[in-house]
């Protein structure tokens, strides 16, 4: 069992050797790693001057109260009843993912990066791409 007082990186790190030196391994339970460490980490990652998504919520503001607002995101996420934002209904829409949603998506591509990062061979960028543009939904 991986202490929490350990950081993200180091967990992740774990997974990476784990997924690495056991190929044949099934992960079923990862979901603590999506923690207010994770998403504080996924939300510093955000660009400041990105456009607002659907949510209309920019980083500027849900910075203003963030301990509080990630606290809110994790016990949602944690009590599954956290629900991404739907997306437009224009026949072709932007786009542009909610904030909570960008922090949630980036913190899964962490996560799954960690375990299947070894699995890439040096040059196989376009996959890489493919399993991360599935799960931010990029065209």
């Amino acid at each position: 069992m991986l202490s929490n007082r350990e950081s993200v990186e180091t967990k992740l790190q774990r997974i990476a050797e784990k997924a690495r030196k056991e190929p044949s391994c099934q992960f079923t339970s990862l979901f603590h790693l999506m923690d207010k460490e994770l998403l504080r980490g996924c939300f510093e990652g955000l660009r400041k001057d990105a456009a607002s998504g659907i949510d209309r919520v920019t980083k500027e503001e849900y910075e203003k109260d963030l301990e509080a607002n990630l606290t809110r995101l994790v016990e949602r996420l944690h009590k599954m009843s956290y629900i991404p934002q739907p997306g437009s209904t224009k026949q072709r829409p932007l786009g542009i993912p909610a904030l909570e949603d960008k922090l949630v998506q980036s913190g899964l591509v962490r996560i799954l990066e960690a375990i299947y990062e070894g699995d890439f061979i040096e040059d196989s960028y376009g996959f890489r791409m493919l399993l991360i543009c599935g799960l931010r939904g990029c065209s």
